[in-house]
């Protein structure tokens, strides 16, 4: 496509390159991109909220092995629990969860949460509340960085209906398509050559739709 990992910085790339690594599970290859993104200058806090917000993405398993490989680098320091266990905000996590869910799906939000409520309600109960309000909502990194680390991650797991709801979201969070590439760059070597085939068939007929409705 003619676009380099250069749309993105040197931060950001390895965050991303981190978050691909933490859906592969290798534990070798995560504890390396921990301290590559730490050499860039990715703060701790960041990459707490990475591992986080992965459960979501890449279920629990893997979600904790990320968090043992990366506890290491950053276990002296010190992270903010005020938004991790105080259930007295459950409302306020649900009502910034529905802000940011609709942000991410944009015109299709309401027909989301009646598809994953047919599916069962407490999914889509779920889903908002803790899904997108207690978790992606949390500060210490921004959206459109956390879709980035999405649309990496679920490219990783050949999840083509989620990656293509994350490379809208990433859009409508902000990202531009050649930052959008280069996220998909930073997945490629964990890909294999028809699976980066299929990604790149899904990215450029999203593209596409974009260009058409502009």
């Amino acid at each position: 496509m003619g676009v380099t990992l250069s749309a993105l910085n040197d931060s950001t790339q390895t965050l991303i390159a981190l978050s691909a690594a933490i859906a592969d599970g290798n534990v070798t290859l995560i504890e390396s991109r921990v301290a590559e993104a730490r050499h860039t200058g990715v703060s701790s806090r960041a990459i707490d909220e990475l591992v986080l917000q992965s459960v979501l993405t890449v279920g629990w398993p893997r979600a904790l092995v990320a968090a043992g490989a990366c506890r290491s680098d950053i276990a002296n320091e010190a992270f903010d629990r005020s938004d991790d266990l105080d259930y007295d905000r459950h409302a306020e996590w649900t009502a910034r969860g529905e802000v940011t869910c609709r942000i991410i799906y944009g015109d299709h939000y309401d027909k989301l949460r009646t598809n994953v409520r047919q599916l069962h309600p407490a999914l889509e109960a779920w889903m908002i509340t803790e899904g997108y309000g207690r978790t992606l909502s949390r500060p210490g990194l921004d959206l459109k960085s956390r879709e980035l680390c999405t649309v990496a991650q679920t490219a990783v797991l050949r999840t083509p209906r989620q990656l293509h709801s994350h490379l809208l979201g990433a859009l409508r969070a902000g990202a531009s398509t050649d930052e959008i590439t280069a996220t998909l760059n930073c997945a490629r070597s964990l890909l294999s050559p028809s699976d980066w085939d299929d990604v790149m068939v899904l990215w450029n007929r999203v593209r596409s739709a974009q260009t058409g409705a502009t």
